[in-house]
């Protein structure tokens, strides 16, 4: 059984994106936000004793679901379906349409895109047969248009309504309009300057580059569930040595409520509720698995996130052109499919729980114990 938690920052938090990224001029390092599942794992798993280094230390006993959003009246948030478009009504059929490319919170309702081949007008559309088909729009009225996308956030108990097949209007005497938010943190760019020593001059290299880091709004923090019983206390988590304060909470009702979709049952849709691992061939990733190909009618994603890995390499030693021993490094090595991506399905389901490649080695295992990849099924109506 999992245990919640709480993660509050007390300062500003940095997840430098994998990126290879070489500090000199006009050096900028993005962010990432939120973090991976590891990463908060991570943070919180070094409030527990140490198991050691030896080999035989090493366990893989903790299972762990998260990072998501909680607010101040300890509602669960998640990320939006990435299949959802706001429509909008004209009251006079001439009247331009105001179309916003980015989240809009300005919608009469909200309607999903569907598989090319359940909707009349799209027969002359081009794509690769050798392809999945588009997912397209469905039919609206005369005086209806597309006016963007709904805010990126969603609540527990929306999300369990959109697994349900329903839809989503925004009316006096409903309360659909506040079932999604806009990211609650802003950025904040830090540069950093080197000088020479004794000088008021830049070094030449490493002299300056600039990160951007994340700055959670009142009231707002990362929650997270974790095998195991752990007291209030406060980790490192993220870079720069930024700090967290770990809070045990009670179990949240709307995670229980989401629990329900874990199991298939007599659904036709998936949603991607952490990030996944679809691996096309060997070290070739995409957004859905090939064994997928029979059974998926259509797909719905963003750009992937790029994360994992470890190399070594041999760093440069301090003041001096030669080079150190062998250490150990990060290296952008996995494209993530992200949270949010939906995929629709005929008749036909597949095996997989997790969206993850079906081998045996020590970091799949490790994604499964994390549960990377996991899927919430529903049906639609």
């Amino acid at each position: 059984m999992l245990s919640w938690y709480t993660i509050e920052p007390i300062d500003v938090l940095l997840f430098r994106e994998s990126k290879p990224f070489s500090p000199g001029e006009g050096s900028w390092a993005n962010g990432q936000f939120p973090p991976m599942p590891i990463t908060v794992f991570q943070a919180i798993r070094s409030a527990l004793p140490h198991y050691g280094y030896k080999q035989q230390d090493k366990k893989r006993n903790l299972t762990f679901i998260g990072p998501f959003l909680l607010d101040e009246q300890d509602t669960l948030w998640l990320p939006t379906p990435k299949d959802l478009l706001c429509v909008s009504k004209k009251d006079n059929p001439t009247e331009a349409e105001d179309y916003n490319k980015d989240a809009t919170d300005t919608w009469d309702k909200i309607k999903r895109l569907q598989p090319k081949d359940t909707q009349p007008g799209w027969d002359y559309i081009c794509f690769d047969r050798d392809k999945l088909q588009p997912m397209v729009p469905p039919q609206l009225e005369d005086n209806e248009f597309i006016c963007g996308s709904p805010q990126p956030w969603i609540k527990a108990e929306a999300l369990s309504k959109y697994l349900q097949g329903n839809n989503f209007e925004n009316k006096k005497d409903n309360k659909d309009k506040d079932y999604f938010c806009d990211h609650p943190w802003s950025l904040q760019i830090l540069p950093h300057i080197h000088m020479k020593s004794g000088t008021r001059q830049v070094r030449d290299e490493e002299g300056y580059f600039t990160e951007i880091a994340v700055r959670m709004h009142p009231g707002w923090r990362l929650v997270a569930g974790i095998s195991i019983k752990i007291d209030q206390t406060v980790v490192r988590l993220g870079g720069e040595g930024h700090r967290a304060i770990v809070s045990p909470i009670k179990p949240l009702k709307s995670w229980q409520d989401l629990e329900q979709f874990s199991e298939q049952k007599s659904s036709n849709f998936a949603y991607l509720l952490t990030p996944g691992i679809a691996e096309k061939q060997k070290a070739k990733y995409g957004v859905y698995p090939s064994n997928w190909k029979e059974t998926l009618r259509g797909c719905v994603s963003d750009r992937p996130l790029l994360w994992g890995g470890r190399t070594q390499i041999k760093r440069r030693v301090l003041n001096s052109q030669a080079k150190g021993n062998w250490q150990p490094a990060l290296s952008p090595q996995r494209a993530f499919v992200p949270p949010g991506t939906v995929y629709s399905f005929g008749e036909n389901l597949p095996k997989d729980k997790l969206l993850l490649p079906d081998s045996n080695n020590d970091d799949l295992e490790t994604f499964r114990q994390l549960n990377y990849g996991k899927l919430l099924w529903g049906k639609i109506k």
